[in-house]
């Protein structure tokens, strides 16, 4: 057992968590479903030991499978609930039960309808009750949402935040304002970050080590964890490929600045070993 971890997966099965927005022409490489069987496989090619699971959908029931998914590769779930609904209601029936333990919350902020969906009182008020569970939530957000997350992470001390994909860095056109934002998020001591959701960018490699740089000296080794965001990563250069791009970018850092990304911080962040 290699100890490292992935922490950002995706499972689904689409008889009983459809996820429409798969393209079967343009998203071929992921149109079918993906269970731990083919996480294991993806995992060993990787040499990674476990993984975090992250919700694909906003569906209850979609966590609910997503915590009893078989194997022994699952290290915990990041799931959803509804955030405006009755919060403790919803954490007590996903761990009534699951094989897996829930590790954190998310919601698909980069495509609710309401571009300020993040900054609304209610959900203030429930992501405060996922502070109070030792809860992480992870944010998913677009690069121009990365001031709100700020406001927001700045609000609720009591929580950790998990900041996906560096932000949405992949689909970034203005870099600056990227690196403005991002810059802003990590200056609260209670957020993290993923090196994820970047398999398409191996091909430009300089705007890639930039881009992580960047995000290496704004939150430091100890806020930072590396996430394959496989099979998403299929569309790109693929979770192998990706997963050695990322060993290139952190030759630079010391052993123990390189374990903290590639398990320590995801382990502590998660609470992985409770």
């Amino acid at each position: 057992m290699t100890g490292l971890v992935d922490a950002h997966v995706h499972l689904w099965n689409r008889a009983t968590d459809p996820q429409p927005w798969i393209d079967p022409r343009s998203m071929a490489a992921i149109d079918r479903d993906f269970g731990s069987g083919d996480l294991a496989e993806m995992l060993d090619a990787t040499g990674i030991d476990r993984a975090v699971l992250v919700q694909a959908s906003n569906s209850l029931a979609e966590t609910r499978r997503l915590l009893g998914e078989p194997g022994d590769r699952t290290a915990g779930v990041v799931g959803w609930i509804d955030l405006t609904a009755d919060v403790h209601a919803q954490l007590d029936l996903l761990r009534a039960g699951g094989r897996r333990p829930l590790v954190g919350i998310r919601h698909l902020v980069h495509l609710d309808p309401d571009p300020d969906w993040l900054g609304r009182p209610d959900v203030g008020r429930a992501l405060a009750t996922l502070g109070a569970h030792d809860l992480c939530f992870d944010l998913v957000i677009r690069p121009w949402q990365l001031p709100l997350a700020a406001s927001v992470a700045g609000e609720h001390p009591e929580l950790r935040f998990v900041l996906d994909h560096l932000g949405g860095a992949a689909d970034s056109t203005d870099l600056p304002r990227w690196e403005d934002g991002l810059r802003a998020v990590a200056a609260h001591p209670h957020v993290y970050a993923k090196i994820s959701g970047l398999a398409g960018l191996v091909g430009d490699p300089g705007r890639l080590r930039w881009m992580v740089g960047v995000a290496v000296e704004a939150f430091g080794p100890d806020r930072l964890m590396y996430g394959s965001d496989w099979p998403v990563a299929r569309l790109g250069a693929g979770p192998v490929a990706w997963r050695a791009a990322v060993d290139d970018l952190l030759g630079d850092l010391s052993a123990p600045q390189c374990r903290a990304i590639l398990s320590a911080t995801a382990t502590s962040c998660y609470r992985l070993d409770r």
